[in-house]
């Protein structure tokens, strides 16, 4: 479309055929618009004239129109050129939406690219990141007749833009580039040249205390080994942020399987749902078989539901969105509805990449006629838009947990948009074990603690309230550990302090004073098994005194209803108007007003 118009412009004369006056490249920044154009002017030896949309921009009435012919006859006279407009979408946005001066640069704009002379030899590329804020009469054929979308590459391009930026470093035999690609989601070619550029002075820094900065000099043995490492590599991701996913927190999960106990059945059906068809997406599509494409976890509180989805992003080596369903939420008409847009559009930018919406059913609750639900109505309206698919959303899995499923708008539930529903229980047993064995691990456990009592003890307990109880019986432990010795180092500024005063002519203290002091503790940290059956007998006391507190809740409400009930029956029935102490209950409930 460019270079062989620019090269062989006989082939088009011969065809009788006009070859592209301009081209549209678009895209999220970094992804290497600039360069493109810039490397296409120097393969076709043509001129190259570039203009910053913002630079053409002045309020001297008539100057940015002679700016710009001024720009188009050069290249004219000096054909082959390529004329290079730069953030297009500030000197040509819509113009019904634009003031006098920017309809004017629209204008002379679209004039001079319809004026062209020297056809096929004048190319113009435009370059923009919001292509749907151009001027139409800009999209037309005739003018930018093609349009070119610039993706953000995927883990095979990263790789090969890892090669190409850190071509002339000196590396160490451990950089495994593939991996890297795998840990840059979201990354486009200038974010994955500043990781370079930072892998590279973390490099630098270790070097830095052997520099002899008074005479100048490096030793030859430091220079020598100076290489950059896939540690260095490592550190610069903590500090190179994807400039395509700023605007929300993508995340590469670290949880894995393995740090989940039990759930052997969801962990096979999630495997099937998800990590199959973003590992092995040619398969699918030969097959003609369409994946999941979202999957619902329900289950009570504590049974795993975000710890699960942040193992499976790591199991596919997918970037991982976290959304809690209240964060959308907001007042202003069309901002939930907007957020819910950024977040797919981040995915897809970021793909693989794995949406987690919790607790959706605040956010899509089931609709009603209510007017006052409109706003929530809205909301679902675009969560079904995007996760029917009008525009594709290759790579991008949407994960959702609820506590209560019965609330979720129906419409989500159907097939074609939540198609595996996968539900959460309790876990069993020997589920509670392998939680139990996954909490434990590394720690230091006393010989006599043994993992099938444990789970014998937390029948009905969540996953959740196993690692709850881990974590109090290490505290007890170490709170016991500790509180000898900080006794001890109490009771020896004691007897520094007393043997001072003895040296003053006080008294000491006596052995017998000295031997009721509290003994030295063991060097030796463990967690017995008192300390779980403590954490456990706590835990269990605090649910008994929340299951009397949701009791008295209960029998209130209950008690709130027989006395509307009541209300009701004697309104109905044409009765006399409450008294007595049954109109002092319905005043204490608010079922009348007080001056009734």
């Amino acid at each position: 479309m460019i270079e062989l118009p620019l090269k062989y412009p006989a082939v088009f004369d011969r065809l009788g055929v006009e070859p592209p006056k301009g081209v549209l490249l678009y895209g999220p920044p970094g992804t290497g618009k600039t360069l493109i154009a810039r490397v296409v002017a120097a393969e076709t030896n043509a001129f190259f004239s570039i203009i910053n949309g913002p630079e053409i921009v002045n309020s001297v009435y008539g100057k940015s129109e002679a700016l710009l012919r001024d720009v188009f006859q050069e290249a004219q006279r000096r054909a082959p050129s390529i004329i290079f407009i730069d953030e297009l979408d500030a000197l040509a946005a819509k113009r019904e939406s634009s003031g006098e001066l920017e309809r004017r640069i629209v204008g002379q704009l679209l004039t001079l690219m319809d004026g062209m002379a020297s056809r096929g030899q004048v190319v113009v590329i435009g370059a923009t990141n919001q292509p749907n804020t151009l001027d139409p009469a800009l999209r037309r054929p005739g003018r930018f007749d093609r349009e070119i979308g610039l993706r953000v590459p995927d883990v095979r391009a990263r790789a090969e833009i890892l090669h190409i930026h850190s071509k002339d470093a000196a590396l160490a035999n451990d950089i495994d580039f593939p991996r890297l690609a795998q840990l840059t989601p979201g990354f486009v070619g200038a974010d994955l040249e500043a990781l370079c550029r930072e892998a590279a002075m973390i490099a630098l820094r270790r070097v830095l205390p052997h520099i002899d900065y008074q005479r100048g000099y490096i030793p030859y043995e430091t220079l020598v080994n100076l290489n950059i490492t896939m540690a260095d590599f490592q550190a610069a991701l903590r500090e190179i942020e994807p400039s395509t996913t700023r605007e929300v927190y993508v995340e590469v999960s670290e949880t894995s399987w393995d740090d989940i106990g039990g759930m052997e059945r969801t962990k096979e059906l999630l495997t099937e749902g998800v990590e199959w068809p973003l590992r092995f997406p040619e398969v699918y599509a030969n097959v003609k078989a369409e994946p999941p494409r979202g999957v619902l976890l329900s289950g009570p509180p504590g049974s795993g539901k975000t710890l699960i989805a942040r193992a499976l992003a790591n199991q596919c080596e997918a970037s991982f969105i976290s959304i809690k369903g209240p964060e959308l939420l907001s007042k202003w008409v069309g901002e939930a509805e907007k957020g819910i847009r950024e977040v797919f559009r981040h995915a897809k930018q970021a793909a693989p990449c794995i949406i987690f919406f919790d607790e959706i059913d605040s956010l899509a609750p089931r609709r009603s006629g209510d007017t006052d639900r409109n706003f929530s109505n809205g909301v679902i309206a675009q969560l079904l838009t995007e996760m029917d698919g009008i525009e594709g959303r290759e790579g991008v899995i949407v994960l959702a947990a609820t506590n209560r499923s019965e609330l979720i708008d129906p419409a989500l539930l159907r097939p074609g948009r939540f198609d595996l529903v996968v539900e959460l229980e309790y876990p069993n047993e020997e589920e509670r074990r392998a939680i139990f064995a996954v909490h434990t691990r590394g720690k230091a456990i006393a010989p006599d603690v043994t993992l099938e009592e444990l789970a014998s003890l937390t029948a009905g307990r969540s996953g959740a309230d196993i690692e709850a109880i881990c974590r109090r019986a290490a505290l007890l432990a170490l709170r016991e550990w500790i509180a000898p010795k900080i006794a001890m180092t109490r009771v020896q500024v004691t007897e520094t302090t007393e043997e001072g005063n003895a040296t003053n002519g006080q008294e000491s203290e006596t052995p017998e004073e000295h031997a009721s002091l509290p003994a030295q503790p063991s060097n030796r940290f463990m967690i017995r098994p008192e300390h779980f059956a403590r954490a456990i007998d706590e835990q269990r006391e605090r649910y008994a005194v929340q299951e009397v507190a949701e009791g008295s809740i209960a029998r209130q409400q209950a008690g709130r209803q027989r006395l509307l009930e009541m209300a009701s029956d004697m309104n109905a029935d044409g009765r006399p108007p409450l008294r007595g102490l049954r109109l002092w209950l319905a005043r204490l409930f608010g079922l009348v007003p007080r001056e009734a």
